[in-house]
């Protein structure tokens, strides 16, 4: 596997260089229609490489969550170029900084794009960075391929051909969540979010899902921090004084774990049930928490480190383990499978031309280490949204993965298709369409 900095650093030092920040605007280079609505696209140089454009925060309080997509990234691409590469070609990765800014990401798509003449782009874990990178793809007609931010608006309401996720939305996760509660007796509810996209549209999904699922729940309060804001104690005092049964939070990486930590200091967990159905169990939490991560929290992820209990997800985590000497957040996940999900399509195809991956893309079964054996993930054809089981836990002592003490446990699987309904993909009936598999399990 290639691995440099394209357009983004002088080869000779390999270090991220300065952009400045930009307007969201798309230029018009050279380009001829494409025979998906007239979408415009460039002239493609191809070579020796299929090359991907990867956009992770790799500063701030997200930077975890970059680190360990470059991670999981270059192992799949190992694998996939242990194999023949796509379609022979080598697979090379190229890595910016995105800062979780969306006009600084837009510059650097473009870039990738007119300088490197990328296959493709991957990646984004901020949902507002994913809405206006989307928008590059859809104007160059270059597949954008999300491995992990949540907000279901780039499935629905501004989906566009040339996209794809691999990870769940937020409509599947906050579903599940729903339908997690719809089984236990709790009905005064609140939330907790991170005031941009991502948190509103958590709230929006999961409104509706109640609505379906607990018709007799109330919700007694909301608060809306900003993103990466430092003291949560102001907004969970007001709202643990409208004495809800069920705190909902909605935050992520870092900021999960200064909420979880402002929340120790005001004894939130012995008031009130704690629950984040999309993003609070991740690993990179229990981590950092150790002894003082509270059990009894009521959490899910993208990804767990200890389940499913099968052969294919511990060969990624010990894989992940082998390379960083720790164990993997659960945005790494989504990018070992981005990788492969690329070659997939690319094998599927027989082609590397845009349109053709699309096509491909749409309806692919993959059998990836998240997934319980026999039940694999598989991309609607409809929204071109991952499908997959869901699973919420509940956090336990266990000492399988330091410097972790807990982790979770008293797992619950919802199925597939109780966990994505009312979207694009109801469309779609019947189940994964049939026989276009990949394994990526392993990498095979």
């Amino acid at each position: 596997m290639r691995r440099d900095l394209g357009s983004f650093a002088q080869f000779s030092s390999c270090q991220i260089v300065s952009l400045s920040p930009c307007r969201i605007t798309l230029p018009g280079p050279p380009m001829v229609p494409d025979s998906m609505g007239q979408r415009p696209r460039l002239r493609r140089r191809r070579g020796h490489t299929f090359t991907v454009g990867c956009l992770y925060p790799l500063t701030g309080r997200a930077a975890r969550y970059g680190h360990d997509s470059i991670i999981a990234a270059e192992m799949a691409a190992d694998e996939v170029n242990a194999t023949g590469g796509v379609l022979g070609r080598e697979v090379r990765l190229l890595f910016v900084d995105d800062r979780s800014d969306p006009t600084f990401a837009v510059k650097a798509a473009q870039r990738y794009v007119l300088e490197d003449d990328v296959d493709a782009l991957m990646g984004v874990v901020s949902s507002a960075v994913a809405l206006a990178v989307t928008e590059v793809s859809r104007h160059f007609g270059v597949l954008f391929v999300g491995t992990d931010h949540a907000s279901a608006r780039l499935t629905e309401e501004q989906f566009q051909p040339y996209y794809f996720r691999v990870t769940n939305n937020t409509r599947q996760s906050m579903t599940a969540g729903a339908r997690y509660l719809s089984r236990r007796p709790w009905r005064r509810l609140a939330y907790i979010g991170p005031d941009y996209e991502y948190g509103h549209r958590q709230w929006q999904d999961f409104r509706e899902a109640l609505a379906r699922l607990v018709p007799d729940a109330r919700v007694v309060g909301t608060a809306w921090p900003k993103l990466y804001a430092p003291d949560y104690r102001p907004a969970l005092r007001s709202l643990l004084d409208a004495d809800p049964e069920v705190l909902v939070h909605g935050f992520w990486g870092g900021d999960t774990i200064a909420f979880v930590a402002q929340a120790l200091e005001l004894g939130v967990f012995e008031r009130v049930q704690v629950v984040s159905f999309d993003a609070g169990g991740n690993y990179e939490v229990f981590e950092a928490l150790g002894e003082r991560m509270p059990c009894g929290l009521i959490l899910s992820a993208r990804h767990h480190n200890n389940f499913p209990p099968t052969a294919a997800n511990r060969r990624f985590v010990q894989g992940f383990w082998d390379r960083a000497r720790r164990y993997p957040a659960y945005p790494a996940h989504g990018a070992y499978v981005g990788v492969h999900f690329l070659a997939a399509a690319a094998a599927r195809a027989g082609s590397v031309d845009a349109e053709e991956l699309v096509r491909a893309g749409e309806g692919l079964v993959l059998a990836t280490p998240r997934d319980r054996e026999g039940r694999p993930s598989w991309i609607d054809p409809a929204s071109h949204q991952v499908v997959q089981e869901m699973y919420i836990g509940v956090t336990e002592p266990q000492a399988g993965y330091p410097p972790a003490r807990v982790m979770l446990g008293q797992w619950e699987v919802v199925p597939a298709e109780v966990a994505a309904p009312g979207s694009r993909s109801e469309r779609v009936r019947g189940g994964p369409p049939g026989p276009h598999a990949r394994d990526v399990a392993g990498g095979g």
